[in-house]
């Protein structure tokens, strides 16, 4: 889809006919008691979509999902929803479906009532309403709960019951407002998957607000990465966690080493870069030359310890453990070369012990999982 993100935004675009667009932010700026918190905020979202909006709090996210359920009206700018102008349009009559981060089901009421709700107040024959109920307690797995009231539910259950209130109207957008942060992260970790599920069987546009960039990774189809009321970054998962444009992005999806570095030469594609005992090779940013310094970034799982003597023909650079964690599924080292330290995460090994602190290792960085990261002027 045709990504148009603000000024001094960074992505990639996607392409999409404005036919399959559901919302379109054009240009939309808000700003509360003289403090601007969206500033031309420009976003297109396609039909069946899931899209996220990511980023610290304070990053304007909250504010355009209101803006999208009609609880605020920008200050300039366009909010467009199915392609007509929906800057004034009642938030009743915009064929949404809200879940709340604190879920909101009405605790006098049982299950089956407070799915029931949004049908009975759009006077839907008694009959279809128990028959699209059962439906969407099937969907969310909780057959059988009818009768049960909110304060005899977990919290995973309550969060379903709230889904199934949302999505039983048949809703063109879906919002969900940060609706998992109020689960332990067991629970958190089962409703990434089950939303994922839902959403591929149902096909209905959503867009999620998050601060959990976990959230944002398992489930999005892309991910909008906000800072300071602008998009930073639009791509999909995988784009946004590999292919980051500035380091903000970089070290806000994820662990990263960041380093600056200045650039040895420059062949082709590719450039070879040093900071002090490191040097390595990287795809060359256009317009790079011999002599300048380069922002660069290596995630921790995509640096390769070996220990010595390293393999033969392999770029490695001395190094030494400095700290060790062992977490399990993995493990975390601190390495030292020369005045620089990077982090590091390995599986356990399959036999023998984890590297030990003070052990000599060689330490190699993949040129294919190098970033080279834009200038962060913000």
């Amino acid at each position: 889809m045709d990504a148009v993100v603000g000024p001094g935004a960074l992505g990639r675009s996607m392409t999409q006919t404005w036919s399959n667009t559901i919302l379109r932010f054009e240009e939309v700026t808000k700003s509360f008691q003289g403090q601007v918190v969206l500033k031309d905020l420009s976003l297109d979202m396609g039909q069946g979509e899931f899209l996220t909006l990511l980023g610290p709090s304070g990053c304007g996210k909250t504010t355009s999902l209101n803006l999208v359920a009609g609880l605020l009206q920008p200050d300039r700018g366009v909010l467009y929803l199915r392609g007509h102008p929906a800057n004034t349009l009642a938030p009743r009559r915009r064929g949404l479906g809200l879940v709340f981060q604190s879920w909101a089901l009405f605790p006098h009421l049982n299950v089956f009532d407070n799915v029931a709700y949004g049908l009975k107040v759009r006077s839907v024959p008694k009959a279809e309403i128990v028959k699209r109920v059962g439906e969407m307690l099937d969907l969310v797995r909780l057959p059988g709960s009818e009768r049960k009231f909110p304060s005899q539910l977990s919290g995973g259950m309550q969060q379903r019951v709230a889904l199934a209130r949302a999505l039983v109207t048949r809703p063109d957008l879906l919002l969900l407002d940060e609706p998992l942060s109020n689960l332990d992260a067991a629970l958190r970790k089962e409703m990434q998957v089950e939303l994922r599920r839902i959403h591929s069987e149902l096909k209905v546009s959503t867009l999620l607000v998050t601060h959990s960039q976990e959230e944002a990774l398992v489930m999005s189809d892309r991910i909008a990465v906000m800072r300071r009321g602008r998009i930073e970054c639009l791509d999909s998962p995988d784009g946004v966690y590999n292919r980051p444009p500035n380091s903000f992005v970089c070290t806000f999806i994820g662990e990263a080493n960041v380093f600056e570095c200045r650039v040895e030469s420059t062949s082709g594609t590719e450039a070879v870069v040093r900071r002090n005992a490191l040097q390595f090779v990287v795809p060359a940013p256009p317009g790079v030359s011999a002599g300048q310094s380069l922002l660069v970034a290596v995630r921790p799982e995509n640096v390769v310890l070996h220990r010595h003597p390293a393999p033969q023909g392999a770029e490695v650079t001395d190094a030494t453990v400095v700290d060790v964690i062992f977490k399990g599924t993995h493990v975390a080292y601190c390495v030292e070369a020369g005045p620089d330290r990077l982090q590091v995460v390995a599986p356990p090994p399959l036999e023998g012990t984890p590297y030990a602190p003070g052990e000599k290792v060689g330490l190699h960085l993949p040129s294919s999982r190098v970033i080279p990261l834009a200038r962060d002027d913000a």
